[in-house]
């Protein structure tokens, strides 16, 4: 009976036993299953600081085919579609660069000026020779830049019979009693905000042409540089928030802070654009809370194209508002995903890469907005749909922290607002245009570092709002602030807004 007993109890410790082996087998499974997916999370962090430090900057998708339209095979011909073979979109580029032999250089620009010298055969009397003709070879050369003084020298002159002194009136100047000009005032803005050069650096500038000025008296001529340019600035940002289709970035600004010796902080350049006007304007804030473009953008109207970033989207749940998400931010998650899952990578690139074929050809063929908006029904909008079906498909066979995980979940998470852009052809696919304004701001904090103070980098963002749009409207940047600083303090008020770039052929006072 014992015995029995014992072989009883023997059987059901075994049955335990393998029930808790199998337990601890599944466990061990999910665990290993969790370190994978931890591993791959890791490589894709490893990968992306990698690529950060030692890869290049382009996201320019190469598909492995040489045969470019071969790879859309797969979206023109889908036999299963009862609609019919959608017709595929195939043209020549013409390339921007010409062909040239390379033993022949481009022409030097005609509009530089030409110090002519003629170099006679030596030792030779030509005066009784025929000249046939004549080799020109053309030399660029550099002068260096130079100061000059103006004097303004005003004669006085006495009345008769005692009535008083005659003296012409002084010149108005961008800053009183100061011994700057607009020339070189115009010389130390454009190198520190378009050169990126730090005002210590210009100082030293200064002292190889003979005059030294303290890096203090510097930027007091940027502080009253910025405060003459200021009305313009408000003019230029009401203008552009008055349009009914805006794109907005913003980029990072370290700023001293004079609360907290030898620290900095961390404010932001906000940059809003309007892409149909070309023109823009940059805002200095603090910080990035979502409260700063709701109060910018309190009465906007119309459709605003960001980022993921979610401090637009309180401004977007408006009635009023319309958003529109970026097709570059979504790119670019796929294409970092590559290393990941190449396979489901490449696929969406591809049909991203499409929808940029749609838009570089409408560009190309100079197509007017509504022309673009019937190009892109005829296009896009088919594969913009497979796209969604397959990001549904895939979304639940990935593992949501790789990164084609989370290159899906952005995507979908944003869908409405990227594929909004088709609805009207003013919109863009992407925010690329304002992204791309941004440029000086990033390439400005490597060289000068950060600004000295709050208002610095509030007269920065006046500086960057200025010679952008002249940038953007073919305005060569130097001569328009020079001609500008010249006569913006003579300027009739009620007229500033011919000064903007746009409008600088109407500039006369007159």
């Amino acid at each position: 009976m014992k015995n029995e007993q014992t072989a009883v109890l023997s059987y059901e410790e075994l049955l335990r036993e393998n029930r808790l082996l199998k337990e601890q087998n599944i466990s061990l499974k999910d665990q290993i299953s969790n370190l994978k997916d931890q591993i791959d999370y890791f490589k894709h962090q490893i990968g992306e600081l990698k690529r950060l430090i030692f890869g290049q900057k382009r996201e320019r998708f190469v598909p492995v085919s040489d045969n470019q339209l071969s790879l859309f095979d797969d979206i023109y011909k889908d036999k299963s579609d009862e609609t019919g073979i959608e017709q595929k979109i195939s043209y020549k580029r013409k390339s921007k660069r010409k062909v040239q032999s390379p033993h022949f250089r481009n022409p030097l620009p005609p509009h530089l000026p030409r110090k002519e010298i003629i170099i006679e055969p030596e030792g030779i009397d030509t005066t009784n020779l025929k000249k046939i003709g004549e080799e020109i070879t053309e030399e660029l050369e550099y002068e260096a830049p130079k100061l000059r003084v103006n004097r303004y020298v005003r004669p006085k002159y006495a009345r008769k019979n005692g009535e008083g002194i005659i003296i012409a009136d002084l010149p108005s100047r961008i800053i009183a009693k100061g011994i700057a000009g607009p020339g070189l005032l115009s010389h130390i803005i454009i190198s520190k905000f378009m050169d990126h050069l730090p005002l210590y650096r210009i100082r030293k500038q200064l002292k190889r042409l003979g005059v030294e000025i303290a890096e203090s008296t510097l930027n007091d001529w940027v502080k009253a540089t910025a405060e003459i340019l200021e009305p313009l600035y408000n003019i230029q940002r009401m203008r552009v928030l008055g349009q009914e289709y805006l794109m907005v970035d913003e980029t990072t600004i370290r700023v001293l802070d004079s609360m907290k010796k030898g620290q900095t902080h961390t404010g932001y350049h906000w940059i809003y654009y309007d892409p149909v006007h070309r023109e823009l304007f940059f805002e200095y804030q603090i910080g990035r809370n979502a409260k700063f473009p709701k109060e910018t953008l309190k009465n906007f109207k119309g459709y605003l194209q960001t980022d993921g970033y979610a401090g637009y989207n309180e401004v977007g749940r408006r009635s009023d508002v319309v958003q529109l998400a970026c097709f570059a931010h979504a790119r670019r998650k796929f294409e970092h995903a590559l290393n990941n899952d190449k396979k489901r990578a490449c696929w969406m690139l591809k049909r991203i890469r499409y929808l940029y074929m749609v838009e570089r050809k409408a560009r190309e063929l100079g197509l007017s907005s509504e022309e673009r908006y019937r190009f892109r029904q005829r296009h896009s909008i088919r594969q913009l749909d497979k796209m969604y079906q397959w990001l549904l498909k895939n979304r639940s066979q990935v593992v949501p922290k790789s990164a084609i995980g989370q290159a899906i979940d952005y995507t979908l998470s944003l869908w409405t607002r990227l594929k909004r852009y088709v609805e009207d052809g003013r919109l863009e696919i992407d925010n690329n245009l304002v992204e791309n304004s941004i440029r000086p701001v990033a390439i400005g904090r490597k060289n000068y570092l950060f600004a000295g103070s709050h208002n610095g980098a509030k007269w920065a963002a006046i500086f960057y709002t200025i010679l952008a749009n002249a940038e953007l409207n073919g305005l060569e940047p130097m001569s328009y602030l020079k001609e500008l600083l010249k006569i913006l303090p003579d300027y009739p008020v009620k007229k500033l807004e011919n000064l903007l770039p746009t409008n600088w052929e109407n500039h006369s006072i007159n």
